[in-house]
């Protein structure tokens, strides 16, 4: 089967919601791809969309330089299109119509007035429908050859449909969970106009990209480096299944990892899905560098530069290589192709790029088309343990930026005993998947305390746990006081070194989720 013959187009005009219309479709088992508005109509035509969705964006159309459709794009285009927000508003503007800056903006939740039975709004019920607006410009007049299928207080153009059923247009976001029945209005528009079928699955990813992997690698070797992460777990064990001992995972460690880490990763990778895994213990190596190094970004280029000279030396000891696997997932594909341009700052710890030119390896991407949830359910999808695939994220440089200060063994295994409690007693509690993080950092603050009658000045332990999508924003978990307060007792009992435990209550913004 082929999973990409029926696919939808998203053309990207800049807005924050448009990886959110790509989850939304790929929810409905139907494969979809991001790409810049400017794409070109030679791009699309190769693509071979069963439908386009425009994508909002933070421009009015009346901006110098707002992003712009080619004007013939109504005529080239054979396949239904709908325009969300910015995209409805082009739409009208270019076929004709007439778009206003809004005299009062809408901005947050609005009642949809439906008018009619068109089929775009088939299943939502009766009585108005609650939509989330996002919006200072609006549609005045529908252009000639459509009508209006649908009111707001604010928009008397809130939906629009061509006569011909082909172009469709709303003024609302059906992406966001702030519009309920958002994902009906998508699917009636995917499944209902378009016509697609829910072909893209997990086991039919897992079919195509073995074949897929084992035409481009052919009788060569390829090296993979894990982390104990979910992203590069799942790709090592795709490429693993795909071509078997031709593949080399070399886990490196660096000497900041969680308590029993390694032994985890290896266990769960060599001994369940006998994987060719070659531990490194370059812990001291590692804590050598980071000796006196307090700057974050300089902990972060350290541990990333350190892994590409580890990763270097043992992959050179193996022969025919002539790959190298990586996670990357495709948020960070549309980071690259974005018409805004790719991301200013890389971190330093996911740039293997000095691999590549060192060793000239070619890429393996075998995640490159997945969002995390995919990925996770990929996992699954092999049997992999929910403990490997519903592992909360854990930031590449490690413990050393959950260390504020120096990082040394003694900073380190205080940590890396904390750490290992908060997850303890969260996991008791049963709240480990309902929460994004949940994690320990060492402060560089000593406090006066009591124990057993005797004056102590030891280390401060802040506990954080914040909900998040996708790690852009995120806001504290407000944990139950009995688990904040066997976590506290149990760190201070049992860790020697800290005294103090306290709990950070700051969202993403202002404050991000990681101290450092």
């Amino acid at each position: 089967m082929d999973i990409h013959a029926q696919k939808v187009l998203i053309l990207d005009f800049g807005s924050q919601y448009t990886q959110l219309i790509a989850r939304r479709v790929r929810e409905m088992k139907v494969y979809c791809e991001i790409h810049p508005y400017n794409c070109g109509a030679d791009f699309i035509r190769k693509f071979k969309p069963q439908g386009i969705i425009l994508s909002g964006g933070p421009s009015s159309v009346y901006d110098k330089g707002a992003p712009m459709l080619e004007k013939s794009f109504f005529k080239d285009v054979t396949v239904p299109v709908l325009g969300i927000c910015y995209g409805m508003q082009l739409t009208a503007k270019l076929l004709g119509g007439k778009v206003e800056r809004s005299r009062k903006r809408e901005y947050g939740a609005s009642d949809l007035k439906v008018k009619g039975q068109d089929a775009f709004f088939s299943g939502l019920g009766k009585g108005p429908v609650r939509v989330w607006m996002s919006h200072g410009d609006r549609v005045e007049a529908v252009p000639p050859g459509f009508k209006v299928i649908g009111t707001s207080e604010n928009s008397s153009v809130c939906a629009m449909k061509s006569d011909n059923g082909s172009v469709y247009g709303v003024q609302f976001h059906p992406e966001v969970v702030h519009t309920p029945k958002g994902a009906r209005i998508l699917k009636n528009f995917i499944m209902g106009v378009c016509g697609c079928k829910p072909s893209w699955t997990m086991k039919s990813f897992i079919e195509t990209s073995i074949a897929a992997i084992r035409e481009k690698v052919g009788d060569a070797r390829v090296v993979c480096g894990i982390s104990g992460g979910v992203d590069s777990a799942v790709a090592a064990l795709l490429v693993h299944k795909a071509i078997g001992n031709q593949l080399t995972c070399i886990f490196v460690d660096n000497g900041v990892l969680r308590k029993g880490e390694a032994d985890k990763v290896e266990a769960t990778l060599k001994k369940s899905f006998h994987m060719n895994i070659k531990r490194v213990n370059a812990s001291a190596r590692f804590l050598k560098k980071l000796a006196g190094v307090e700057d974050p970004e300089k902990k972060r280029k350290i541990i990333g530069g350190e892994f590409v000279r580890v990763f270097d030396e043992e992959a050179s000891k193996i022969k025919n290589v002539k790959f190298l696997a990586q996670g990357t997932l495709y948020p960070d594909v549309i980071e690259s192709v974005s018409f805004k341009g790719p991301s200013a700052t890389i971190k330093s710890h996911h740039n293997v790029g000095g691999l590549l030119k060192k060793m000239k390896l070619k890429l393996v991407e075998p995640l490159r088309e997945l969002f995390k949830d995919e990925v996770r359910a990929l996992g699954r999808e092999m049997g992999m343990t929910e403990e490997i695939v519903g592992r909360q994220p854990f930031p590449g440089p490690g413990l050393a930026i959950r260390i504020i200060g120096e990082v040394t063994q003694k900073r380190c295994d205080i940590l890396r005993e904390a750490d290992a409690i908060v997850l303890e007693e969260i996991k008791a509690a049963g709240l480990y998947a309902d929460i994004w993080q949940s994690f320990a950092v060492l402060l560089p603050i000593k406090t006066v305390g009591v124990m057993g009658d005797e004056r102590t000045y030891e280390n401060t332990v802040a506990l954080r746990a914040v909900n998040s999508v996708d790690g852009m924003t995120a806001d504290w978990v407000r944990l139950p006081y009995d688990v904040m307060e066997r976590i506290s007792r149990r760190i201070i009992n049992e860790v020697r070194g800290v005294n103090r435990v306290v709990y950070d209550i700051s969202s993403k913004p202002p404050a991000t989720i990681e101290w450092e």
